[in-house]
């Protein structure tokens, strides 16, 4: 590994050869591309098969950063519930995602990040650590050259509040009062994402609240001027955007001090109702941590003792977030993702040839079925007349299932020879039509939610933390007109549209935007399989832009790879970094889709896989290629290094039937 400027470790250019990552073990090259793929695809396949669970899905580690260990060991001290081995757990997670520059970053190879530094320093200094400890004094004199706590996020901010380590006065103002606010007026809870919604209802309670528990210990060593911890933000010209909404902040919080206090109260109790009427079976809130946290906090700040039922169901619930590893060390989950990871490895496997009613792919699909979900949720606020019959992508979460998961849901369905096919059409009908039911205006697929783009919540100063809308993208756009497509519906006019969006937002060199992976490689892997299964020929002029892309920036090595630095500098950075697995595999089904299977760089990328296989079957890949908010908030999803380079190995060896049917079914029509 080289070090660059900034003293993280990585690749210390973008260069085009960007060396694999030396944890990779590798094996001796195999006498040609379709042997060593054969070999490759038989151990993958044992190695996935045997990391099947005995109810039939599959979920690997999500990795994110420490802020999700750091929160929640704040958590335990402002709730008096920290116990020794707990906290002791988690500071030597900590300690050990720290680098040498004393620092904490977002992913792996990263720069050090400002926001994220500071609450893993006052994880630990709450564990025991010492100031004046030599990996303490580093992490704090960065701090202080970089501004101090004054310049981290807000999020932060309020955490270091909750304690007195901050001011409330000094945070912007976010009146519970928005409950209130009817689905048309702007800013109302439903025009933000459903992850920042559930975030924003229970931090409502909590800034109207303004709850202070002493802390244990001062913070001076964290600020640039102890005497002035508190310095004055400056103020956005008010002809502009940010400065309007800074002064509207400045208004509230002179609202606050005249809004009736039986108004405040009915608010706070009104959000308290829809935050219990959205806690899932399990005490969860949408299936991951920060909302369960803040939900728990506003709760017990409404009078919730922590034996209530829903406290003690949201406590109980976050404890399954932990990761309890080898060395003693306990890493918080972001969320879990059992559902993704499931119809993931039904098609890694059905692609590579495991038979279509094998039993471990049928109990993958019966588990999948029961999944379902056949109530409505948050996305009926846009769309009432709608029914319901999406999957989500955790264990529980039926308030908010997404476009992206019930499209792959349905195309692994479909590749199992179930022993009732007649509940699997029921299924995969209801899902189709759920998709097709959520398609935005402009023809094309969110996340969570239809035509979720409105442009003022991320103009909101305490909207700092990542993305907070969450407007259509290629990726999801690109498995929804997939899963149309094999379901004979290419020409449909919904499928066409949402077609002509993805030839729309191709991007001049010929790649496609990642909003869910890293990055532009993710986004091609995405749309190129999914117009060819629509019925474009591998001759669109579209995809031999693609091609010739992929072509362009394959590693020397043979891998792709590509840097979360291409979300901030697509210019340096795009389709650019280390080769990994997941990403030289996303390369492989684009290229494989457009009819490249005999190129030279297609069997380079197959050697690659074969060459970086590790004995029992699987790969190594340290780097985060998944994506939550593109740079904010990076993930590595453990299983993406398993079910990735299957699916491609398999698909290079027996091509895609599924994608073949698909064009002849557009062909024919």
């Amino acid at each position: 590994m080289t070090a660059t400027t900034d003293g993280s470790t990585g690749a210390a250019l973008p260069p085009r050869a960007a060396a694999a990552s030396d944890t990779v073990l590798t094996t001796p090259e195999a006498p040609g591309a379709v042997q060593a793929a054969e070999r490759a695809v038989r151990r993958a396949t044992g190695h996935l098969l045997a990391r099947q669970d005995a109810e039939g899905w599959w979920k690997g580690d999500l990795e994110t950063n420490v802020t999700m260990d750091a929160e929640d060991l704040l958590l335990r001290q402002f709730l008096g519930i920290q116990d020794e081995a707990t906290t002791r757990a988690a500071a030597l997670f900590i300690r050990g995602e720290q680098r040498e520059d004393g620092t904490w970053a977002t992913f792996y190879g990263g720069p050090g990040e400002l926001s994220t530094t500071i609450e893993a320093y006052v994880a630990l200094r709450l564990a025991g650590d010492a100031p004046d400890a030599p990996h303490m004094a580093k992490a704090a004199a960065w701090v202080r050259a970089r501004g101090g706590i004054a310049a981290s996020r807000v999020f932060t901010r309020i955490w270091l509040a909750l304690f007195g380590w901050w001011k409330w006065e000094d945070l912007p103002e976010l009146p519970p009062e928005l409950i209130y606010f009817p689905s048309w007026l702007p800013l109302n809870i439903y025009d933000f994402g459903c992850w920042a919604r559930q975030t924003i209802v229970p931090l409502t309670i909590v800034s109207a609240k303004r709850p202070v528990r002493p802390a244990p210990f001062a913070l001076d060593e964290l600020h640039t001027d102890p005497a002035l911890p508190n310095p004055p933000r400056p103020l956005a010209p008010v002809a502009s955007w940010d400065g309007a909404f800074q002064r509207l902040d400045q208004a509230l919080h002179v609202l606050r001090r005249i809004v009736p206090r039986r108004l405040r109260r009915a608010a706070m109790n009104t959000a308290a109702r829809w935050i219990i009427e959205r806690q899932e079976n399990d005490g969860c809130w949408g299936g991951i941590q920060p909302p369960a946290v803040y939900s728990v906090i506003a709760l017990h700040l409404l009078g919730y003792d922590l034996n209530h039922p829903v406290m003690r169901a949201g406590l109980e619930s976050l404890d399954r977030f932990a990761v309890h590893r080898e060395d003693g060390a306990r890493m918080i989950e972001a969320c879990q993702s059992p559902v993704w990871d499931t119809c993931l490895a039904t098609i890694a496997l059905a692609d590579a040839g495991l038979p279509a009613d094998h039993p471990q792919l049928v109990k993958a699909a019966d588990w999948m079925l029961g999944e379902q979900i056949v109530r409505p949720g948050d996305w009926a606020v846009k769309r009432p007349g709608l029914p319901p019959g999406g999957w989500a992508f955790e264990f529980h979460n039926d308030n908010y299932p997404d476009i992206d998961d019930t499209a792959e849901v349905v195309l692994a369905l479909r590749r199992v020879r179930h022993h009732d096919p007649e509940r699997v059409d029921k299924a995969v009908a209801r899902g189709v039509r759920w998709n097709l039911g959520m398609q935005s205006a402009n023809g094309a697929w969110g996340a969570f939610d239809a035509d979720n783009t409105s442009p003022f919540p991320n103009r909101l100063p305490f909207c700092d933390f990542g993305e907070v809308v969450d407007p259509p993208s290629a990726d999801v756009t690109a498995h929804v007109v997939e899963m149309l497509a094999a379901e004979g519906l290419a020409h449909d006019p919904r499928t066409r549209r949402g077609i002509q969006w993805l030839l729309a937002e191709q991007e001049p060199e010929g790649s496609w935007f990642g909003r869910w992976g890293v990055n532009y490689l993710y986004g091609t892997g995405s749309v190129v399989p999914a117009l060819t299964a629509a019925g474009l020929p591998g001759s669109h002029p579209a995809l031999r832009r693609a091609v010739a892309w992929l072509e362009s920036v394959q590693n020397d090595d043979g891998g792709w790879g590509e840097d979360l630095r291409s979300y901030q500098d697509a210019k340096e950075w795009s389709g650019r970094g280390a080769s990994t697995p997941s990403q030289t595999a996303w390369a492989l089904l684009a290229l494989l889709a457009a009819g490249e299977r005999d190129s030279r760089a297609v069997e380079r990328g197959v050697e690659w896989l074969a060459a970086t296989q590790r004995e029992d079957g699987s790969w190594d890949e340290p780097y985060f290629t998944g994506t939550g908010f593109p740079w904010d908030f990076s993930i590595n999803y453990h299983l993406y290094r398993q079910v990735f380079p299957l699916t491609a190995l398999g698909r290079y060896l027996h091509g895609d039937p599924f994608a073949a049917a698909g064009r002849a079914e557009a062909e024919g029509g």
